[in-house]
């Protein structure tokens, strides 16, 4: 039954409101999701996975101690990176968040890249900015990276204080923005563990930094890693 009623129904709900690319505006064929395929292809992946000392691991070193990191775009405000994000933070599309996540996730399984991994953990945000919202976006690019590569979400941090938009803030600017804002849940949860903090933009780095201070002074016996979406070159 439900499968006659998927013939019938999902032609006649393509009619009325077809689904289309959120990058350049042509419908979709049966199977895709969000993205047509030659606009999958023709994102700027950075390959930063595969280079030590990556543009992200650059940001990073000295500063906080981590196990790799990296992000899988390169991101610019008029990049279609940018438009894609900008739907899953605005325009109410949290489902397009899973299917970056489930892209990424399918590439960075082959290569060996999350191997080793024990958790993925979402950067949190704040209960009130939640509520605003309606929902966390990179909890869903953290589901969608599970689902491709089976490697379980736990939500190992959370965010005690509210920090304003970090858009036109300055290095020094977003690292006081950030200072103190995380607390992990519980310490014995990932102690010993490899965790992979996922963020949706990595600019500055400041909030892979600030996580990064917490998990030091709270969690001392976890590895972590960090991976996002897009990247600022």
């Amino acid at each position: 039954m439900g499968w006659i009623v998927n013939k019938i129904i999902g032609p006649v709900a393509d009619l009325v409101f077809p689904r289309v690319c959120h990058v350049c505006g042509v419908r979709l064929s049966r199977g895709e999701s969000f993205l047509c395929l030659p606009c999958i292809a023709r994102l700027p992946r950075t390959n930063y996975h595969r280079i030590p000392m990556n543009g992200v691991e650059k940001r990073l070193a000295g500063i906080v101690r981590f196990r790799r990191a990296g992000a899988h775009f390169f991101y610019n405000r008029e990049s279609d990176v940018a438009t894609l994000l900008h739907d899953v933070k605005y325009r109410g599309f949290p489902a397009l968040g899973r299917r970056l996540g489930k892209l990424i996730g399918d590439e960075l399984r082959i290569t060996g890249y999350l191997d080793d991994v024990d958790f993925i953990v979402p950067v949190p945000m704040h209960f009130l900015k939640k509520a605003r919202r309606g929902y966390n976006q990179t909890d869903h690019i953290a589901a969608g990276l599970s689902a491709a590569s089976g490697i379980p979400v736990l939500n190992a941090i959370k965010a005690v204080r509210g920090h304003k938009t970090q858009t036109s803030l300055s290095m020094e600017e977003r690292l006081k923005n950030t200072s103190g804002i995380f607390r992990v849940v519980d310490p014995a949860l990932i102690a010993g563990k490899h965790i992979l903090v996922v963020d949706d933009v990595c600019t500055t780095g400041s909030t892979m930094i600030s996580i990064g201070d917490c998990l030091r002074e709270q969690a001392p016996a976890t590895d972590v890693s960090f991976y996002a979406v897009g990247c600022t070159v």
